[in-house]
Protein backbone atom coordinates (compact mmCIF):
# COMPACT_ATOMS: atom_id res chain seq x y z
CA UNK A 1 0.00 0.00 0.00
CA UNK A 2 1.40 3.23 -0.78
CA UNK A 3 0.73 6.81 0.66
CA UNK A 4 -2.29 8.72 -0.70
CA UNK A 5 -0.23 10.89 -3.36
CA UNK A 6 2.12 8.76 -4.74
CA UNK A 7 0.52 6.41 -7.44
CA UNK A 8 1.76 3.72 -9.55
CA UNK A 9 1.77 4.21 -13.08
CA UNK A 10 3.62 1.67 -14.93
CA UNK A 11 6.62 -0.74 -15.47
CA UNK A 12 8.96 -0.96 -18.68
CA UNK A 13 12.81 -2.57 -19.79
CA UNK A 14 14.94 0.38 -20.01
CA UNK A 15 17.85 -0.78 -21.82
CA UNK A 16 20.96 1.71 -22.05
CA UNK A 17 24.41 1.61 -23.14
CA UNK A 18 25.53 0.72 -19.15
CA UNK A 19 22.72 -2.50 -19.15
CA UNK A 20 19.25 -3.73 -19.15
CA UNK A 21 17.39 -1.99 -16.35
CA UNK A 22 14.02 -2.07 -15.76
CA UNK A 23 11.84 1.23 -15.05
CA UNK A 24 8.86 1.88 -13.13
CA UNK A 25 7.05 5.03 -12.83
CA UNK A 26 4.71 7.28 -10.34
CA UNK A 27 3.24 10.44 -10.28
CA UNK A 28 2.63 12.47 -7.05
CA UNK A 29 -0.79 13.63 -7.56
CA UNK A 30 -0.53 16.14 -5.01
CA UNK A 31 2.22 18.21 -6.98
CA UNK A 32 1.96 16.54 -9.95
CA UNK A 33 5.20 15.07 -10.35
CA UNK A 34 6.73 12.15 -12.13
CA UNK A 35 9.46 10.00 -10.42
CA UNK A 36 11.20 6.76 -11.34
CA UNK A 37 12.71 3.87 -9.31
CA UNK A 38 15.24 2.31 -12.02
CA UNK A 39 15.93 -0.98 -11.34
CA UNK A 40 17.96 -3.84 -12.31
CA UNK A 41 18.39 -7.49 -10.78
CA UNK A 42 16.64 -9.30 -7.75
CA UNK A 43 15.46 -6.62 -5.25
CA UNK A 44 13.75 -8.71 -3.40
CA UNK A 45 16.70 -9.74 -0.70
CA UNK A 46 17.94 -9.66 2.90
CA UNK A 47 20.25 -7.93 1.67
CA UNK A 48 21.62 -4.17 1.20
CA UNK A 49 20.50 -3.32 -2.11
CA UNK A 50 22.67 -0.99 -3.97
CA UNK A 51 21.07 2.47 -4.40
CA UNK A 52 20.79 6.39 -5.63
CA UNK A 53 18.27 9.12 -4.87
CA UNK A 54 18.80 11.46 -7.72
CA UNK A 55 17.13 13.90 -8.70
CA UNK A 56 16.57 15.38 -11.96
CA UNK A 57 19.33 17.82 -13.91
CA UNK A 58 17.85 18.72 -17.72
CA UNK A 59 21.34 20.79 -17.79
CA UNK A 60 23.71 18.52 -17.02
CA UNK A 61 22.00 14.95 -18.48
CA UNK A 62 20.37 16.41 -21.20
CA UNK A 63 23.21 19.05 -22.43
CA UNK A 64 26.40 18.37 -20.57
CA UNK A 65 26.55 21.15 -18.61
CA UNK A 66 30.06 21.24 -16.58
CA UNK A 67 28.13 23.31 -13.69
CA UNK A 68 27.75 20.92 -11.49
CA UNK A 69 28.31 16.75 -11.04
CA UNK A 70 24.47 15.54 -11.53
CA UNK A 71 25.62 13.91 -15.25
CA UNK A 72 28.17 11.62 -13.46
CA UNK A 73 26.68 11.06 -10.17
CA UNK A 74 23.91 9.37 -12.46
CA UNK A 75 26.38 7.74 -14.48
CA UNK A 76 28.26 6.58 -12.39
CA UNK A 77 25.72 5.02 -10.19
CA UNK A 78 23.99 3.10 -12.87
CA UNK A 79 27.47 1.78 -13.81
CA UNK A 80 27.99 0.54 -10.31
CA UNK A 81 24.85 -1.19 -10.47
CA UNK A 82 25.19 -3.03 -13.78
CA UNK A 83 28.61 -4.25 -11.85
CA UNK A 84 26.59 -5.04 -9.28
CA UNK A 85 24.19 -6.93 -10.90
CA UNK A 86 21.12 -5.32 -8.46
CA UNK A 87 20.45 -2.10 -7.19
CA UNK A 88 18.19 0.78 -7.72
CA UNK A 89 18.07 4.49 -8.38
CA UNK A 90 14.96 6.59 -7.53
CA UNK A 91 14.70 9.59 -9.53
CA UNK A 92 12.99 11.99 -8.39
CA UNK A 93 11.57 15.59 -10.79
CA UNK A 94 13.26 17.94 -8.33
CA UNK A 95 14.84 19.86 -10.80
CA UNK A 96 17.68 22.41 -9.37
CA UNK A 97 17.48 21.47 -5.92
CA UNK A 98 13.69 21.88 -6.19
CA UNK A 99 13.38 25.22 -7.31
CA UNK A 100 12.69 24.28 -10.93
CA UNK A 101 13.91 24.15 -14.89
CA UNK A 102 13.27 28.04 -14.70
CA UNK A 103 14.32 29.11 -11.91
CA UNK A 104 17.42 27.20 -12.30
CA UNK A 105 18.30 29.20 -14.87
CA UNK A 106 17.91 32.60 -12.78
CA UNK A 107 20.06 31.27 -10.14
CA UNK A 108 23.03 30.96 -12.82
CA UNK A 109 22.28 34.08 -14.14
CA UNK A 110 22.98 34.74 -10.60
CA UNK A 111 26.18 32.99 -9.94
CA UNK A 112 27.65 34.19 -13.33
CA UNK A 113 27.72 37.62 -11.58
CA UNK A 114 29.50 36.32 -8.59
CA UNK A 115 26.99 34.78 -6.30
CA UNK A 116 27.20 31.21 -4.92
CA UNK A 117 24.60 28.37 -5.48
CA UNK A 118 22.90 28.96 -1.65
CA UNK A 119 23.56 32.79 -2.05
CA UNK A 120 21.70 32.50 -5.46
CA UNK A 121 19.04 30.64 -4.35
CA UNK A 122 18.35 32.91 -1.23
CA UNK A 123 18.40 35.63 -3.72
CA UNK A 124 15.51 34.47 -5.34
CA UNK A 125 13.39 33.52 -2.19
CA UNK A 126 14.45 29.92 -1.55
CA UNK A 127 16.13 27.62 1.13
CA UNK A 128 19.60 26.26 -0.17
CA UNK A 129 17.71 23.18 -0.71
CA UNK A 130 13.98 22.85 -1.69
CA UNK A 131 14.32 18.70 -2.16
CA UNK A 132 11.87 16.54 -0.30
CA UNK A 133 12.18 13.06 0.00
CA UNK A 134 8.96 11.40 1.61
CA UNK A 135 8.04 9.92 -1.89
CA UNK A 136 10.96 7.26 -1.55
CA UNK A 137 8.75 5.64 1.20
CA UNK A 138 6.20 4.96 -1.37
CA UNK A 139 8.74 3.73 -3.77
CA UNK A 140 10.52 1.19 -1.14
CA UNK A 141 7.50 -0.03 -0.26
CA UNK A 142 6.48 -0.90 -3.86
CA UNK A 143 9.62 -2.49 -4.16
CA UNK A 144 9.63 -4.65 -0.89
CA UNK A 145 13.13 -3.26 -0.72
CA UNK A 146 14.59 -4.17 3.29
CA UNK A 147 17.94 -1.89 3.12
CA UNK A 148 19.70 -0.07 1.30
CA UNK A 149 23.52 0.94 0.68
CA UNK A 150 22.71 4.51 -0.38
CA UNK A 151 25.56 6.07 -2.86
CA UNK A 152 25.24 9.99 -1.97
CA UNK A 153 27.58 12.37 -0.35
CA UNK A 154 24.52 14.22 1.15
CA UNK A 155 23.97 13.46 5.02
CA UNK A 156 20.64 15.15 4.80
CA UNK A 157 19.57 11.97 2.25
CA UNK A 158 20.74 9.38 4.92
CA UNK A 159 18.75 11.31 7.74
CA UNK A 160 15.97 12.00 5.66
CA UNK A 161 15.40 8.22 4.99
CA UNK A 162 16.25 7.28 8.63
CA UNK A 163 13.22 9.63 9.60
CA UNK A 164 11.00 7.74 7.00
CA UNK A 165 12.27 4.50 8.86
CA UNK A 166 14.27 3.09 6.07
CA UNK A 167 17.34 1.30 6.66
CA UNK A 168 20.55 2.60 5.19
CA UNK A 169 23.34 -0.14 6.27
CA UNK A 170 26.15 2.14 4.68
CA UNK A 171 27.04 5.49 2.94
CA UNK A 172 29.06 4.57 -0.80
CA UNK A 173 30.63 8.26 -1.63
CA UNK A 174 30.62 9.57 -5.14
CA UNK A 175 33.39 11.19 -6.00
CA UNK A 176 34.51 13.16 -9.34
CA UNK A 177 37.13 15.65 -10.63
CA UNK A 178 36.34 19.41 -10.74
CA UNK A 179 36.69 21.59 -13.48
CA UNK A 180 36.92 25.67 -13.72
CA UNK A 181 33.42 25.71 -13.86
CA UNK A 182 32.36 24.41 -11.14
CA UNK A 183 34.73 24.22 -8.64
CA UNK A 184 32.91 26.92 -6.87
CA UNK A 185 29.10 24.30 -6.96
CA UNK A 186 31.32 21.61 -5.69
CA UNK A 187 33.16 23.72 -2.83
CA UNK A 188 29.57 25.71 -1.89
CA UNK A 189 27.82 21.79 -1.44
CA UNK A 190 31.07 21.01 0.85
CA UNK A 191 31.07 24.52 2.82
CA UNK A 192 27.74 25.54 3.28
CA UNK A 193 25.33 22.13 2.65
CA UNK A 194 27.68 20.11 4.44
CA UNK A 195 28.39 17.03 1.60
CA UNK A 196 31.18 15.11 2.46
CA UNK A 197 33.37 15.81 -0.82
Amino acid sequence: MMSDKLKFIETSKLPTDIGEFTVHAFTDENESKDHLAICMGDLLTDEPVLSRIHSQCITGESFFSMRCDCRFQLTESLKQIAQNGRGVIFYLQQEGRGIGLSNKIKAYSLQDRGLDTVEANHQLGFKDDERTYENIAGMVKYLAIKKLDLMTNNPKKIKALKDMGIEVNQRIPLFSDTNKYNEKYISTKKSKLGHLI
